[in-house]
């Protein structure tokens, strides 16, 4: 069985290029250097230092074996393809979500990305999640409601764009 893409915005993708570059090129050195001050101490036997850094080591080693699997299975959203008559993973859509039980309404911003590239504090919702999975292929003026944890939303689409 092929394995599934890993969906990413060209801005994704810059991102964790970045991420891989700052961990071998700098992390590396600061665990390396971590791990010669602590072996200074001596006995290893009784030297948390040693352990930690060589814990912190083994967890940044582990980020980048996975950001390089993940690297060898990225698909690039061609953003100059989207179009914007419907949402799909890449579009920004302007959403009036309200509360079923309360009916406050308030208007959010989400741009549909890969579950990878997704940051809901910044506005990034992955395709996988609820909301994400029910914004797809939805039009400007569709209503449709999702059970989130805080109950039952009704969002409209306003707008869509790249």
């Amino acid at each position: 069985m092929a394995e599934k893409p890993i969906i990413l915005t060209q801005a994704g993708l810059e991102k964790m290029e970045k991420e891989l570059e700052e961990l071998k090129s700098v992390k590396r050195k600061e665990i390396a250097e971590k791990i010669k001050v602590a072996l200074s101490f001596g006995d290893l036997s009784e030297n948390s230092e040693y352990d930690e850094a060589k814990n912190e080591q083994a967890m940044m080693e582990a980020r980048i074996a996975d950001i390089e699997v993940m690297l060898k299975r990225v698909q690039v959203i061609d953003e100059d393809e989207l179009s914007n008559e419907n949402i799909h993973i890449g579009s920004k859509a302007e959403v009036r979500v309200t509360n079923k039980s309360t009916g406050k309404s308030t208007v959010y911003e989400y741009q549909i990305v890969g579950s990878n590239e997704a940051d809901p504090l910044s506005g990034c919702i992955s395709d996988e999640s609820a909301v994400g999975r029910a914004l797809l292929n939805k039009r400007i003026g569709d209503k449709f409601d999702v059970e989130v944890p805080a109950g039952v939303m009704e969002y409209e689409v306003l707008a869509i764009s790249k």
